[in-house]
């Protein structure tokens, strides 16, 4: 449900007692966490248990499994994640009680207030750039407050209260949110139409972007006509990568800076698109005025984050990983990584099973994700994850399956995902890359990939 935005934002110590609707998902938390540790008192619901609600319970938050409007006692405000439904008996409840209700994004600006602000948009890649900046940054010594979509391995969080005054936070797009903030400073990784169920059109997406660009003192981005500061692996880049290489599960390259040669960056994450996020996650340490040796070292820390690119299991020979991608571009640049990786192994494929995101995400890009989905050996698409949305029966996973461009043989249509195990299991082999794809529950199917694996090993 769209939860409109207050037009005016106080700090989170003049919130009361707050309480997080959808307390279990990245932007959720990650408030929540920020919030806690700030001495505010917070609580929060979520439909499921998982292991985040786990750790905020063990961190001191109070959770609850399933919504109850009683669980709004002594609440003063409600943030509440979009994708909770208007009868939810707690939006429900907030609204009859006169309690501030407020969008995620409301919720993490009353955190900000006071604090020099990075904020981190993007259709593709502003989780990994988050990532990437925080660590270098405090490598470099500032120590930031940041706020990231997902959890991050070298941080073992996705959200900390930093002693430093700049604060980087990733800025979704997705219902408009990114919009609520100034910062200081702003990324953009790029604008590849998506959520177009929000925005209508193309056009109203970039426009949007564009908007987002001119909010900040300092906008960064490889396109010109965005960025004050331009960053990428072309000439004339205020911040310019050159010599790319990806090799063995990692990727090097060069950086200069208005000219001047920084030295070399090297990776521990495979793939193009990463070294670009890290040329942003370099431009801003640069903004800020943080030592080049330190951010390099800083990005040299990045392992990863939690669904990109996120390595499971090795299991007789057979590498599984899961990532996030469910946009083409997405696809396309994970696929590229994962070949990568593949290449590493004499005779190895690259095994692929994707599960699309939403029924009007597929409608638009459905054929587009089977053509990328074509740079696999083997592909078995789920049926749509609908996630907020209601089935449409005209359109399934099928309509990706059909267009991934392979022999039929080596393309199946599974709608139930515990058949997709059986079907995957058939297929491996040792030497094979095995990679989980989509936002949405695909995520579990590789832990019991790699469990599979191990019983069949043991057997």
């Amino acid at each position: 449900m769209k939860i409109p935005v207050p037009e005016e934002i106080p700090a989170a110590d003049r919130l009361g007692r707050v309480h997080f609707v959808g307390i279990g998902g990245a932007g959720l938390s990650a408030i929540a966490r920020l919030m806690h540790q700030a001495g505010i008192e917070v609580s929060g619901s979520d439909a499921n248990d998982s292991v985040v609600l786990q750790a905020l319970q063990r961190e001191g938050i109070a959770v609850h499994v399933g919504h109850d409007a009683a669980h709004l006692d002594g609440v003063d405000t409600v943030v509440a994640t979009t994708a909770a439904r208007e009868d939810n008996p707690e939006i429900v409840e907030a609204a009859a009680r006169g309690l501030r209700l407020w969008p995620r994004s409301a919720g993490l600006q009353s955190v900000l207030v006071g604090r020099s602000v990075v904020a981190i948009a993007g259709t593709h890649g502003k989780t990994t750039t988050t990532a990437m900046a925080t660590v270098a940054l405090q490598e470099a010594g500032l120590d930031p407050t940041f706020a990231i979509g997902a959890e991050v391995e070298s941080l073992g969080t996705n959200a900390r209260l930093g002693a430093g005054p700049v604060a980087v936070v990733e800025a979704d797009e997705s219902d408009g949110a990114f919009l609520v903030y100034t910062p200081d400073i702003a990324v953009i990784t790029n604008v590849d139409a998506d959520h177009l169920d929000h925005w209508g059109t193309e056009e109203a997406y970039e426009a949007a972007f564009a908007e987002f660009a001119q909010r900040a003192r300092v906008t960064i981005a490889e396109r010109a006509d965005l960025a004050d500061v331009t960053a990428g692996f072309f000439d004339g880049a205020t911040v310019r990568g050159h010599d790319l290489v990806v090799e063995g599960g990692g990727t090097r390259f060069r950086v200069e800076a208005r000219g001047v040669d920084l030295g070399e960056v090297v990776l521990a994450v495979p793939g193009r698109h990463y070294a670009q996020d890290a040329l942003y996650a370099l431009a801003v340490g640069l903004e800020l005025g943080a030592e080049p040796d330190a951010l390099i070292r800083g990005l040299a820390r990045h392992r990863g984050a939690k669904r990109r690119m996120e390595p499971i299991g090795e299991v007789a020979g057979v590498r599984v990983y899961d990532s996030y991608a469910h946009h083409p571009s997405e696809i396309r640049g994970d696929l590229e990584a994962a070949r990568s990786l593949a290449a590493g192994v004499e005779g190895g494929r690259l095994v692929v099973c994707f599960q699309p995101h939403l029924v009007s995400r597929t409608r638009i890009f459905g054929a587009e994700m089977g053509a990328e989905l074509g740079a696999a050996d083997e592909v078995v698409v789920l049926d749509i994850y609908v996630a907020r949305e209601d089935p449409d029966p005209e359109v399934t996973g099928a309509v990706v399956a059909d267009a991934v461009p392979l022999p039929a043989e080596q393309v199946t249509f599974v709608a139930d995902r515990d058949r997709a195990l059986a079907v995957l299991l058939d297929r491996i082999r040792p030497g094979d890359l095995v990679l989980t794809l989509g936002a949405g529950d695909v995520t579990a199917l590789a832990p019991q990939i790699v469990a599979a694996l191990e019983e069949r090993a043991g057997g």
